[in-house]
């Protein structure tokens, strides 16, 4: 649960039972959590997935919570599955449902109780919600919805884990909703339902008026589903105190004590992670390697590596082109370079990324991930970017393709311009 904990690490195999697939490695491990106040098994975490290089990245794992899986298709092109092809089905029927809705927002707590009324009442599934969402005095205070709450199995984000008991998550509000959703789950995640009730919504294609036919076929069955890429980050923090401290906004303010250490902190990022400048007025100056190589230094604003997800987000503002997330690629896009040649470039989704400060840069660096975990990076430190395996399985309103193009037309207004008149055959003689 807590995508930035520090871990013990350790990579035994695990068979999937019910994809005849081969065993997928990396799938348990120990990890180390604050406290726990549910009863469950050991946690797990996903790093590390250790594989050779590839130029085709990792074969994404197909099971996604505990009980929804791919439909398995022969039919392939070029060892890539067609998106066409990509259903979901289960191998039980789901008993529960972790429902996400975006804190502090007063225009969803109508649609929030509709929707937990009918799954709890109508479809019997048990109801996991976040401690804090139940604390909201609209909820809290509402008698003839407490003896729905009382239902409800709660928790609290990086205390308890949860990975092995939702069997596929609804979200209620923006792609800010999405996002937050994969950090919660830092191994395999359920499969994602997106209800439009936000700002810009171009990962949420559902709208909340059908909510009830929706989720009842969801829950039958066989539904559309994207697998929306994620990267599997490492920060090697090489002078880490143990006094460093987080603040209210959740940055790792660095402390001057004299005690050092080594720490290792994981993420699974689902847009992208951001190097930049922080506060200073100096340029940010870093270099970038590829699977080893120094690739160059980046000197600008700061540097954006982006999943095919998170290329319609920060990199297309910074000038990036816009990838289907079913490409295998990852994104490489600088801030407001200093060097009128340094354009954003792919890369295959199978390299190893590392990015560290370089030794004549004049201040530090600042990442975040997802615009969460803001921290700040110093000489010594590395960061370490790769494609995981374990991505975000996205039910799609029609498939992967139309879902994605009609997002670029109503979000983005992608090519959007008044079309020219016609010319008839008067206008040319003219």
């Amino acid at each position: 649960m807590d995508g930035g904990s520090e871990v013990q690490l350790e990579a035994p195999t695990f068979c999937c039972p019910t994809c005849e697939g081969g065993p997928i490695p990396g799938r348990r491990s120990s990890q180390r959590f604050k406290a726990r106040s549910l009863s469950t098994s050991s946690a797990t975490t996903y790093w590390e997935h250790r594989r050779s290089q590839s130029l085709h990245g990792p074969s994404p794992v197909t099971t996604f919570g505990p009980k929804a899986c791919m439909l398995q298709n022969p039919q392939a092109v070029m060892h890539i599955q067609d998106p066409a092809s990509q259903r979901l089905t289960w191998n039980k029927p789901p008993k529960s449902v972790l429902v996400i809705k975006k804190i502090r927002d007063a225009s969803l707590l109508q649609p929030f109780k509709e929707l937990c009324m009918f799954l709890t009442e109508v479809k019997n599934l048990i109801v996991y919600v976040e401690k804090k969402v139940l604390d909201d005095p609209a909820i809290s205070g509402d008698e003839t919805f407490a003896t729905i709450t009382k239902k409800f199995c709660t928790f609290r984000e990086d205390l308890d884990d949860i990975s092995n008991r939702v069997d596929f998550i609804i979200c209620l509000g923006g792609d800010g909703t999405l996002l937050y959703a994969s950090s919660l789950f830092q191994e395999s995640v359920p499969p994602v339902v997106a209800f439009h009730l936000g700002s810009l919504g171009f990962l949420t294609p559902f709208k909340f008026d059908t909510y009830q036919s929706q989720v009842t076929q969801i829950i039958e069955g066989n539904a559309a589903i994207v697998l929306r890429s994620r990267l599997q980050v490492r920060v090697l923090k090489e002078n880490w105190e143990k006094n460093d401290m987080v603040d209210e906004k959740g940055m790792i303010l660095t402390s001057k004590d004299t005690g050092r250490s080594h720490k290792a902190m994981q993420y699974q990022v689902l847009n992208e992670v951001v190097v930049d400048r922080g506060p200073s007025s100096y340029l940010s100056n870093v270099d970038l390697f590829l699977d080893g190589h120094l690739i160059t230094t980046v000197q600008g604003d700061g540097l954006i590596v982006s999943t095919p997800t998170g290329s319609t987000a920060y990199a297309v503002a910074a000038g990036a082109s816009m990838i289907h997330p079913n490409v295998p690629a990852i994104m490489i896009t600088p801030i407001c370079p200093h060097s009128l040649s340094f354009r954003p470039i792919v890369v295959p989704a199978g390299v190893e990324l590392k990015i560290k400060l370089s030794r004549d840069a004049r201040n530090t660096a600042w990442v975040s991930f997802d615009g969460r975990k803001r921290q700040e990076i110093c000489h010594g430190d590395s960061i370490t970017i790769t494609t995981s395996c374990f991505p975000v399985p996205s039910i799609c309103f029609r498939d992967p393709v139309t879902d994605w193009f009609e997002s670029l037309a109503t979000c983005l207004h992608w090519n959007v311009r008044k079309k020219q008149n016609y010319l008839s055959s008067e206008d040319e003689e003219f």
